[in-house]
């Protein structure tokens, strides 16, 4: 008993050790998870306690941004003015982003006040996040290359010219030149009849001053026309100079504000063209100083030379007889053979034009291709019959510019010719907007196809060029070269429309300018001819540009009145009392008088027989109710009436060929707009308007229909469009994917010749696809925003011959094959891949060879916040040789790649040997970004189907014949562009900037320098 109590006890003893230590442990955790509880608690009073510090680091550092923000804007307001620079881009955008942030910030801090004790706790990570945020745009805002461009950047712009004729015009070159080094000369005085070449021999020596080194640091061009005031040069001088004087009604302030401007840019040069009356320069703002500003002038009249003070004057006298026989035989051009008989005719014939260079050019080259001797005698018959009736040389060169307008020999381009004088003096005029109008007029025939009728037009404004009566002009805004686009929506057409349709995006700041347009204009005294037939054939009253601010009384407007133009004025209003009878009067055109408020109803009532109604660019609010009335109206333009909401009903104007509501402020349909049965060109580009398209379905004989694409409040069903079998352009969101692959099915039978379609299958209005005007780059292009492309319900079609594709949060994609899904779209030349979350890698070999059949055609690649991207292909499918499938990339130009932060490597040098004509590549904020071409670890290359490894990088020679651009930008980790040998020969452009652990630069055939931080070809 004793002895098994013995045994037992050892056991009784572990028993009860173990059975504390349970407890032991049970206590412990307990105590753990008080401790952990205790600790919680403590959490969430120094939540409590801390959240006050918190927000008073956030508001510390917003007050300091905002600190920032203002000392930018100050320096930006002193450099801008002070000389003339440009602001850099980085820099707007920065500024953008302290305005969104501060509204983020403040939005935050009233849901803050707003909130609970335990909502703070939850929004504190949140204060925390936009902290940081905070903090890191203090730190961009640094600026530690500046923050605005060189001032050469911003000396000035090149003007087009012709080449001077004549020893007196290069003399008077070089006297006007010396006079400008001279120091003791600050005003040139350059007088002359219209039309001798004044401008021409200026325009040359403004070009000279941007071209030689000199003292002058900015050069600066203003016409002044005949409607001058002193209102309106302000503002031309201060839109050059780069100043805002617009909300400055006092005279004498914005005379100070220009002043101040000017003087600060120290040493420039202002070239005043055709001033025709004198004016005191102080009351403008223009202060002409030694070490400072020189005025050069040109006027018809030496009186108004002295009388603005002009120190030396110099008298541009016409060609003598050899000289002007000389520039005739240059004009007439290579392929117009002369007798000796017709070549003593034609001698008479140049002697008509009184040595005056516009008349020879004009009329040479309306005698262009001429070699019988009868027509030549008809001409000098012509010109000789008309002499006695104008003694004055300058109504000789007005004579000899009725020569060629009588000589078009079309009626037909003569009215086209007349109507470029409904605009206003100087005016530029946009190529294809003055097409529009031949179209609106019914002067191109309206019976043919879109392309067809803007070829036509085309055909007539070369013609109208070649014979000088319209000259080309380019036009430069903040140095870019750029167009005045008198009607954006305009440009959204013709832009779809054109073969080949280049790059187009909106500047910056610069309302209605766009790269790449093509402006023309009429010299003065080519538009006085112009004006002069008017009156004695035509019935027209053209007063545009005169800046009126009434309407002209109704004795103006007389009954047999056929086209009125009053555009470009400042007509407040047109009230009740104004009624004019004009029963044939067809075009009235009062577009860019922004300050028109009001329209009486009583106005259009004895207008029966109005064609074209131009109402575009005013401030209406409300379309008069009369204008209900006019069934015989074919065009109504009322694109840019931004204020514009209520239409009344259109239903009896069905005349009605061309609607343009683009930019309107309308919300609904135009009631009676399925009436309109004859309609061919409707533009509904408004965001506000909602509709689903049912209204259009009735419209069969549309051409060219413009929805807002981008607007979630106008979204297409595709049975109101599959009808519409005569559209030839078409923009629109399309309602879901069905209805896209609805329609994309139906256009392949009857698609349209361009068009722009969107599938955004976000339901919300916020979050809009990042689409601007720059989307219309080529004529065939469609954006997928928001969709399942790869695991949607049904897959994604494409029209045959689209060649541009943009897709954008479609998160679901793995790589450029998931969006190719169409075997046949073999036109596409450009895709854009943006904000999708999905893809790792470009391109994959899991697709087949079919499905990389549209990459053949690919021209341009553009990758953009893609966050996952690690690289354009697996290392193992680079190597692999079946990579690319067949031809794919093999016709690649350009590759763009932004704002990617994972990408460390972008090409492998067997990569880039499947992209023979790769001539751009464009890197930019890509923050993992080590190196461009690697052969970092094993390099595969092929020898007898086997693999080989490449130990010494240094062997490799990296080459590629057609790389002519290598841009670099934002990119804190790159190191090197290649670690192997680089030699690209045919490399011009090299950009780099804010590369700082960059050392390594490729061979070329042109050596770069530094500057700035950006490398140059010298």
């Amino acid at each position: 008993m004793a002895t098994n109590c013995l045994i037992f006890f050892p056991f009784l003893f572990c028993f009860c050790l173990r059975q504390e230590h349970v407890m032991a442990t049970r206590i412990v955790e307990g105590l753990v998870k008080t401790s952990e509880i205790y600790s919680l608690i403590l959490d969430i009073l120094s939540g409590f306690n801390g959240f006050n510090d918190n927000v008073q680091m956030l508001e510390m550092k917003l007050e300091e941004l905002c600190c920032l923000e203002h000392d930018i804007n100050k320096e930006l307001e002193i450099e801008e003015l002070e000389h003339g620079k440009k602001r850099k881009r980085e820099v707007e955008n920065w500024l953008r982003n302290v305005k969104r942030k501060k509204t983020e910030v403040h939005g935050m801090v009233q849901e803050l006040r707003d909130c609970g004790m335990f909502r703070h706790l939850k929004l504190i990570v949140q204060v925390r996040k936009l902290t940081g945020q905070v903090t890191d745009l203090v730190e961009r805002g640094r600026f530690p290359e500046g923050i605005v461009g060189s001032a050469q950047e911003s000396r000035g712009c090149a003007l087009l010219t012709t080449e001077l004729a004549g020893a007196m015009f290069q003399k008077n070159v070089r006297k006007i030149w010396d006079w400008l080094m001279n120091d003791g000369v600050l005003m040139i005085g350059v007088y002359g009849m219209g039309g001798v070449g004044k401008t021409s021999v200026l325009m040359h020596i403004h070009n000279m001053l941007l071209t030689a080194v000199t003292n002058f640091e900015s050069v600066f061009w203003v016409t002044i026309s005949k409607s001058f005031s002193i209102h309106k040069l302000q503002c031309d001088v201060a839109k050059i100079v780069g100043i805002d004087i617009s909300k400055e009604s006092d005279e004498r302030k914005r005379a100070a504000r220009l002043s101040r401007a000017l003087v600060r840019r120290k040493r420039c040069v202002l070239f005043l063209d055709d001033v025709w009356n004198h004016f005191p320069l102080e009351r403008v703002g223009i202060p002409v100083r030694a070490d400072g500003l020189k005025l050069v002038l040109t006027s018809r009249s030496l009186d108004v030379c002295r009388r603005m003070n002009c120190k030396s004057s110099v008298k541009v006298e016409p060609l003598s007889m050899e000289e002007a026989w000389t520039l005739f035989v240059d004009n007439l051009g290579q392929q117009t053979t002369l007798s000796p008989e017709v070549k003593q005719v034609a001698r008479s014939v140049a002697k008509k034009c009184a040595g005056l260079p516009l008349a020879i050019i004009t009329l040479a080259r309306s005698m262009r291709g001429v070699e019988e001797i009868c027509e030549w005698r008809h001409a000098l018959e012509e010109l000789r019959n008309t002499e006695a009736k104008h003694e004055e040389m300058e109504m000789e060169v007005l004579r000899v510019l009725r020569f060629s307008y009588d000589h078009l020999n079309d009626k037909m381009v003569q009215q086209c010719f007349l109507c470029c004088a409904l605009y206003p003096e100087d005016f530029e005029i946009d190529r294809d907007v003055l097409i529009e109008s031949f179209v609106d007029e019914g002067l191109v025939n309206g019976m043919k196809s879109l392309e067809a009728m803007f070829d036509e037009g085309n055909s007539i404004v070369n013609k109208l060029e070649n014979i000088c009566l319209l000259g080309k002009v380019e036009n430069f805004v903040g140095g870019k070269k750029c167009m005045g686009l008198q009607d954006a929506s305009s440009h959204i057409a013709i832009s779809m429309m054109k073969r080949g349709c280049q790059h187009v995006e909106p500047m910056n700041n610069v309302e209605g300018y766009y790269v790449g347009s093509q402006l023309v204009k009429m010299h003065d005294l080519v538009r006085a001819m112009a004006i002069n037939v008017i009156k004695v054939n035509n019935n027209f009253l053209v007063k545009a540009g005169l800046q009126l601010t009434k309407i002209p009384d109704e004795v103006e407007w007389s009954e047999d009145l056929e086209k009125v133009s009053l555009m470009c004025n400042w007509i407040h209003e047109i009230p009740t009392k104004i009624s004019p009878r004009c029963p044939k009067l067809r075009t009235l055109i009062l577009k860019h008088n922004e300050s028109l408020t009001r329209i009486s109803d009583s106005f259009f009532v004895h207008m029966a027989a109005l064609e074209v109604l131009d109402l575009s660019f005013t401030d209406i609010e409300v379309l008069p109710k009369s204008v209900s009335d006019l069934s015989t109206l074919t065009a109504l333009l009322l694109t840019s009436c931004k204020r514009l909401k209520h239409m009344p009903s259109l239903a009896k104007l069905q005349a009605l060929l061309r609607l343009d509501l683009s930019f309107t402020a309308i919300t609904e349909m135009p009631q009676g707009l399925e009436m309109l049965v004859n309609l061919k060109w409707l533009n509904l580009y408004a965001k506000d308007l909602v509709s689903s398209g049912k209204e259009v379905a009735k419209l069969t004989s549309l051409q060219f229909l413009i929805l807002h694409w981008w607007s979630r409040k106008i979204k297409v069903k595709v049975e109101y469009t599959s009808c519409l079998r005569k559209l030839e352009t078409f923009a629109a969101n399309l309602y879901n994917m069905h209805h896209f692959n609805s329609y994309v099915k139906t256009m392949n039978i009857y698609g349209p010749r361009s068009y722009l379609l969107l599938l955004d299958t976000e339901e919300s209005l916020g979050n809009s696809p990042w689409c601007c005007f720059a989307e219309v780059c080529f004529r065939k292009d469609v954006i997928i925003s928001n969709c399942k492309i790869r695991t949607g319900e049904s897959p994604l079609m494409l029209p045959l011959d689209i060649q541009r594709l943009k897709v954008e949060r479609c998160h679901d994609i793995r790589s450029l094959c998931d969006v190719m899904s169409l075997k046949n779209a073999t036109s596409l030349k450009r895709c854009e891949i943006a904000d999708c979350d999905g893809p790792e890698y470009m391109f994959s070999l899991s697709c087949s060879s079919s499905c990389c059949t549209s990459l053949h055609s690919l021209e341009s690649l553009e990758l953009y916040s893609l966050k996952n991207l690690h690289g354009l292909c697996k290392e193992g499918e680079v190597a692999a040789q079946t990579f690319p499938p067949g031809r794919a990339y093999t016709c690649l130009k350009y590759f763009f790649i932004y704002r990617c932060p994972l990408i460390k490597k972008l090409l492998t040098p067997r990569l880039l040997a499947y992209l023979p004509n790769l001539e751009e590549i464009t890197v930019h904020n890509c923050k993992s970004m080590e190196e461009i071409i690697s052969v970092d670890g094993i390099d595969y290359e092929s020898f007898g189907g086997k693999k080989s490894y490449v130990t010494n990088r240094d062997t490799i020679v990296v080459t590629h014949s057609k790389l002519v651009s290598l841009s670099l930008k934002h990119l804190p980790e790159l190191k090197s562009i290649s670690s192997a040998q680089m030699e690209c020969e045919s490399l011009k452009n090299f950009r780099i900037f804010k590369c700082p652990k960059l050392a390594r630069f490729p061979e070329t055939a042109t050596p770069v320098q530094i500057l700035c931080g950006i490398h140059f070809p010298l």
